[in-house]
This record gives C-alpha cells, structure tokens and sequence, in this order.
C-alpha cells in the first residue's frame, strides 16, 4: 500500500510541538495538536472543554504570536485542531504520522507510547523527536508492528527555519518506513536529512555542543573576554553573526546546560566527555536565572536609558557583573577583513599568531579531532557531520570541510607540534596519500569514506541540480564575473547570478541579453536561479546601490538612464521570449531581483521568499518594469469573463500601496497573497530543489505547447487612481505616517503607476509606463533628500525617513 500523510498528530504543544504543527500546517496537512489537562482546575472547570485544553490553546496562541513567526501565513492556523490526552486521545487513531514531543523523561514517553499503541491503527508511523533518550527503552514492550514503524525525527528550533531533520532508525524499523520519511522529511517538509545512530544527542548537537562548552573552557584558561570569541566565531569563521555566545542566548543557557549535562552523563566512552561539563562560571549564571533571550539577561544583555536608547552590556565571567564592550580586533581579524575567500579568511584566523588566534586554533583543532573521533560513533560519514553543522547550526562549512580549508595536512602537522592526538582515521588517510576530504572529478563531489578508505559520491536527490558541479563539468557556455549561463541538458539553460547579494548590475544586465539570445538559438527554455549561501540567502537583493551612487556623485546620470532602460527591456525581451522563463527565487528577492521574477513566464519559489519592492525606502521607486509588472499581475488576475464588469479602481490602491508601504513578504504565501506570485506559480520547501523544478516547469509548459503572451495594450486608470492615491496618501500625512518628502515620492510613484496623464480605463502601451518609470527614477536621484536616504541606507543598512 502506498504511504499518504493527510493529516498529523503533534503531542506536546511547546515551543518544538507548536513548530512542528506550524510545519505541517504549512504544507498543507491537517493536524491535530495535543498536550496534557492542566493539572490545577478548578472544580467548576473540570467539564470545561475550553479549560481542559488550556494548555494546548496557549500552545497555538504562543505560535500565532511567535516573532519570527512559525507559521508561513496566519490562515494555516485553520488547519490545526487543538485537544488533550484524556478527551481526545482517540482521535489519533484517525492520523497517519504521530509525533510526540514531550517532557525529556522516560517515565512520561514509556507510558504515553503504551497508550498510543492501543489506539493507532496498523500502519501508522510513529516517532519522537527526543534527542536524548534512547528510541530502544521508548519502545520497549511495544509490539513487533509498532517498533517497525516507530523512529526518532529531531528537529532543530526553531523548526520552520532550521533545515536539519536528524533521522534516527529504531533496531527493528522497516527500511521502506525510513526510506518514506527521508522522502517526506526532505521533499514535502523541505528539511535537509542527516542520518543519526541513536547515541546522546545525535549528530548536530553531540557536536555543536562539545565546541560551545570546550569553547567556553577555553576562554577562561586564555584569558579573553565574550566579545572577543564572538567575534573570532562570527562570520569570520563561517558562523552566523550571533557566533557562540549570542546564539547561546538564544537557544537558552537552561537548553544548553541540559543537553551538555545528558550527553555527560551518557558518553560513558567518551574520550573527551569533560568537555560537556559546563564551566562554574555558567553553573552561577544559571543559579542567578541568566538563561539569555528568555528572562532578558544571559552572556549578553539590553538596558534602555530614560530616553528610550539601547545600552547593549556583556556579562563578566569572573563577577557575573554587567558591563558596556566595544567591539574587539585581534591582528588576526584585520588579515582575515582583506581576504576575499571563506577559506582565506579562516585561513588568517588558523595560522595568526596572536592572543585571538592562537584562541581559536585551539578551540576549532580540538572540535575538529572530536568530529573525527565520533565515525562510525554518531554516523558512518564525514558528510552526515558536516551537513549536521551547515543545517543545524547555520555554519559554512561542516568541520571536515573546513579541515580541507585549513590544509588538512598543514593543520594536522600544527596538531602534532601543539601536543594533540591525532585520530587514527586521519593519520591512515594521510598515509595513503590522501590529503583532503572532498574533491570533484567529473562534476561529481566525492568524500573520503574512512570505512573503505576510498572516496565515494556525495549521494543528493536526483531533484537536485548542482550549478557548481555543472560548472565544475564544463558546463557553463557563457559567463562574465557576475553571472553564468549553465547548460542543465535537455535544451533547458540556467542564469546564474554570483555578485554580491546577488545585486544587478551592468554585467548581470548585459548577461540576461546574451543568456535570451543564446538560448532562443540554441536551446528551448531558461532558468534564472542560482545557489549561494545563506540564511535566508539572496536571489537578489536588487539593482547595486553603492555604484548608482558613485554614478550620481560623478554626474552619470545619462550612464544610468541606460542601465535602466537596458534592464527594463531585457526583462521585457524575457517576458516575451518565444521559450519559457522561469524565476527560481528564495530568501531575498527585492527590487530588482522582485522584477526579474514578476518578468518570468512562471516562478518556481522556495517557501522562505522575502519578495517585494522596497525601493521607496530610498526615495526611489521600481524602475526595471516594476510598476508595470505589478499592476500587471493584478489586471491579470481577473477572470476574461468577468474582466468588462470590474471596476479597476479596486485593484489600484492594494497594489499601489504594496510599492507605497515596501512591503516584503514573509513567506512565498504571502508573496502570492501581496500580488507578487499568481496561482499558477509554485510553492516548494526544499530549497535545494529550486533550480531541479524549475527545469521539470519549463519542459511541463513545452509539453503543453507553450505559446508566448502576446504584447497587448494595458489599461490604466490614469488621473482618476492618482486622486484615489493623493487621498490614501493625504490621510497618511495627516496621520503622522510618513514625512513631507515620503508623500512627494508617493505621488510620483501613484503617477507612473496610473499611466500618468491620461484618462480613466485608457488602454496605452507598456513602453509608455517603463518610459515613466525611468524619468520618475533620474528626476528622484537628483533629489538631496533621495541622496541623503540612499546615503544612510549604504552606511546603516536601515532606512531613513526625512
């Protein structure tokens, strides 16, 4: 029989069982969420629904109300179903996946499990998302059935952000019930799948947490302060900007002294289980409640003055005392700021010679030996370990992928001066001569498997398309600095963008031109994708600010008016290419990198999408077709048949104010919900899929017998939308909303937006809308209060209202 999940059972309405169920629910399966009867009612609430499931009901509350928010649109709400485990424990016999996600104790999961088992039906998948408690002793007493569909699936919070889905079989799972839920896990949930053996703490964070706790170990025996391993464990080193201590904050320093303190007291073979005991200094800090983000002070902490201004303070290991901190350099980092490279700048960090490097080259060496020491401990791959730490953790690169870096036999010579003992793994790699952990022959990545000590293809889902390894295979038949055009076969060419944030630029511009031409003569459709890194990432971040602002303080104004226009018609030569275009966005699509995608035939989006058009935050508006494709989309969104009977004006306002407000999605649901995705558009989970789906679009259309839009007149509302708008805009003055000059870019944005000078239902040609567009944008950069915003923006990185 084949597997179906249609609907779900969460037990446990947490922080994990609420993110779970907001998962679930945002990927369209129905899902019933249930937790205990509180325990205190009162006499007169005891047949109380409402109160019975009190709990349970502050669990979706707290999800609904979760900043970042769990859920990918508010009416994903509609598909969980609230209980509890007396009056509702039935109803889990109508599910098909049960999770639970309870109290870490035996003595409550053993029970729960037994019950469980007498209401589900045969079939029915089973797992926990325990992290520290063996699947062995959960199941034991259950049945041959239930341990042959009962697994561990470990989640990483917060789940609708992290990618890790650790995968744990039981001793008697059924090899097709794994093989479904990788399958689900990473196809339908969007999760990265890493394979874990059930050992304390799995994979991600048996390590990620050994290279906190000895981190912290080490900064009290060398001497340096929080802020200074912070910013040698930022993204210096590949790590989120939160680096070690920030995150600890985050995660809770309650969290992370728990999980530390269980896998201390289970690694009983450990070699270097001391590195999980928490320093004394940590130990006080938890007697005090300094648990970080959650009771408002931890490692770090934020004081408002009378004034409302932000004094942000670091906590002193030795006192417990609060203090303010500069931010801290070592040499070390100053060499590491001019590399270009990932690679060049751990390299400066590794192999500096001061107080913060020999630091970090003792914290990283000692993480990296322990990684080593954990195969075929924790998983029987280096890959599992490394994928561990880039989806659970937000690293660049996995520990061995940074060992390769450093020059994995550079760095074991360094080990081997500074006293450390070498695995045995790693010295027999060495001695056979091999001296890194990946490399790529044939456009295939490869790892070195210790077990056969031979290298063996990195295995990936035949959904996924590699650009790198496609380029690696001589596969790019055009490319320039900023961009490439990669053959993916079948006829089918991909636009890879590669500049920073992805941001167009002349270049990338001049690429989309010769990537059209190519194509129309050489192949049958395109994809603009690409593969950079990240959390979120960026598609693209839009046009590059920093060089139209050096064009204006050199008075290019000519030079830029062209960039334009070139940009505007080359999205234009791809809206009606005879081939389809397809848009693979994720992360950040804004300004440009929004258009390119409102250009496309269809958009394939990943579910993490921040589109929108956020030029007015500038004092600009969208100029590469923008104003245009959005009206566009919202004209086209009526039905033919009901197209005569409308009354256009009601569309104007929705998405004039959707460039008025710059407003960004928070997700590819919303995206579609701000006009910025039509319904024929996708909506997928798995990122990595992106560029693979987006080749299965444009051969689906040629399939269909695709036929380019034809270019038609567009009809505007010219005066009569400008009025609405100065209305909107007035009422937004008056209220204290925006500034003087905000409603003096509105109105210019309304203007272009409407047509400009003509009248109400006036059918013109899109060139005249791109013509205002440009004129709108050149007049508005040689405003001083358009200068000064771009200004602030390139120096803040936020927008200025003035």
């Amino acid at each position: 029989m084949q597997k179906k999940i249609r609907k779900a059972v969460v037990i446990g309405s947490g922080v994990m069982g609420g993110g779970i169920a907001a998962l679930l629910a945002g990927a369209g399966i129905k899902t019933l969420l249930l937790d205990i009867v509180p325990p205190d009612l009162a006499d007169d609430e005891k047949e109380n629904r409402e109160a019975r499931n009190r709990i349970a009901k502050a669990g979706l509350d707290n999800m609904a109300a979760a900043r970042p928010a769990l859920l990918m649109q508010t009416k994903d709400l509609d598909l969980i179903t609230i209980g509890n485990l007396e009056d509702d424990f039935d109803r889990i016999a109508t599910c098909d996946w049960i999770i639970e996600v309870v109290v870490e104790n035996l003595a409550v999961k053993h029970p729960l499990f037994e019950r469980i088992e007498g209401v589900r039906k045969p079939g029915t998948i089973v797992s926990s998302n325990t992290s520290g408690i063996p699947l062995k002793s959960m199941s034991e007493g259950r049945s041959q059935e239930f341990k042959q569909h009962f697994l561990g699936t470990h989640f990483f919070n917060p789940v609708r952000y992290m990618k890790l889905l650790e995968i744990i079989p039981g001793e008697e799972t059924h090899p097709d019930v794994l093989d479904f839920m990788a399958d689900f896990g990473e196809r339908i949930l969007g999760k990265g799948i890493v394979w874990a053996k059930d050992t304390p703490n799995f994979v991600g964070n048996r390590i990620g947490i050994h290279g906190m706790v000895k981190a912290m170990k080490l900064m009290m025996e060398e001497g340096l302060s929080i802020p200074e391993v912070d910013a040698l464990f930022g993204p210096v080193m590949g790590r989120p900007k939160t680096a070690m201590f920030k995150t600890a904050d985050l995660v809770g320093l309650d969290i992370l002294s728990h999980v530390a303190g269980n896998t201390y007291e289970l690694v009983t073979d450990d070699e270097d289980k001391d590195s999980f005991k928490i320093p004394d200094f940590a130990t006080r800090m938890l007697e005090k409640n300094l648990l970080g983000k959650k009771t408002q002070s931890g490692f770090y902490k934020t004081d408002l003055t009378p004034e409302w201004k932000k004094i942000r303070k670091v906590i002193d290991p030795s006192t417990l005392e609060y203090a303010t901190y500069e931010t801290p350099d070592f040499p070390c980092l100053a060499e590491a700021r001019k590399a270009k490279t990932l690679s060049g700048k751990i390299n400066a960090v590794m192999y500096g010679d001061d107080k913060g490097a020999r630091f970090a080259w003792k914290a990283v060496a000692a993480n990296l030996i322990y990684a080593a020491n954990r195969i075929p401990e924790i998983s029987d791959t280096i890959v599992e370990i490394d994928n561990a730490m880039k989806w659970g953790f937000n690293f660049e690169m996995g520990p061995f992928e940074t060992w390769d870096a450093i020059d994995l036999g550079k760095s074991v010579d360094k080990m081997k001066k500074d006293g450390f003992l070498i695995p045995e793994n790693i010295s027999k790699m060495l001695a056979a001569g091999h001296t890194s952990f990946y490399k790529t022959e044939q456009g295939q990545r490869l790892f070195y498997d210790f077990t056969s000590a031979a290298y063996k293809p990195v295995q990936v889902s035949a959904n996924i398309i590699s650009l790198a390894g496609l380029k690696a295979d001589g596969k790019a038949v055009q490319s320039n600095e900023y961009a490439s055009l990669v053959d993916l076969d079948d006829g089918v060419f991909c636009l890879e963008f590669h500049s920073k944030m992805n941001s167009l630029n002349q270049d990338i511009i001049q690429a989309l031109h010769a990537a059209i031409d190519f194509v129309d003569t050489h192949g049958v459709g395109l994809v603009i994708g690409n593969q950079a890194g990240g959390m979120p990432g960026a598609f693209s971040a839009g046009a590059d600010l920093a060089a139209v602002r050096q064009a204006v303080t050199e008075n290019r104004f000519e030079e830029v008016e062209q960039m334009i226009k070139e940009l505007q018609y080359g999205l234009m030569k791809a809206r009606y290419a005879p081939f389809p275009v397809v848009a693979a966005p994720y992360g950040m699509a804004l300004g440009g990198g929004c258009e390119v995608c409102l250009a496309s035939d269809r958009v394939v989006a990943h579910t993490e999408l921040y589109m929108g058009q956020v030029e007015f935050g500038v004092g600009l508006l969208p100029a590469g077709g923008g104003c245009l494709a959005l009206w566009r989309n919202f004209v086209d969104s009526i039905p033919e048949a009901a197209a005569g009977d409308v009354d256009l004006t009601r569309f104007f306002i929705p998405a004039f104010m959707a460039i008025a407000m710059a407003k960004v999605s928070m997700s590819a649901a919303e995206a579609r919900a701000n006009g910025f995705l039509n319904l024929t558009d996708r909506i997928i989970f798995n990122r990595d899929y992106l560029v693979g789906e987006s080749k299965k679009e444009v051969l689906r259309m040629l399939d269909a017998g695709y036929a380019p839009p034809v270019k038609r007149k567009i009809k505007v509302l010219g005066e009569a939308a400008q009025g609405m708008a100065n209305t909107q805009i007035a009422d937004m003055q008056r209220a204290k909303y925006i500034s003087e000059y905000d409603a003096f870019v509105l109105k210019r944005i309304a203007y272009v937006m409407s047509g400009g000078s003509v009248r109400a239902n006036s059918a013109i040609e899109e060139d005249v809308i791109l013509t205002l567009e440009r004129e709108a944008f050149i007049d508005l950069l040689k405003e001083e209060k358009t200068l000064a915003r771009i200004d602030h923006m390139l120096k803040t990185g936020k927008p200025l209202r003035n």
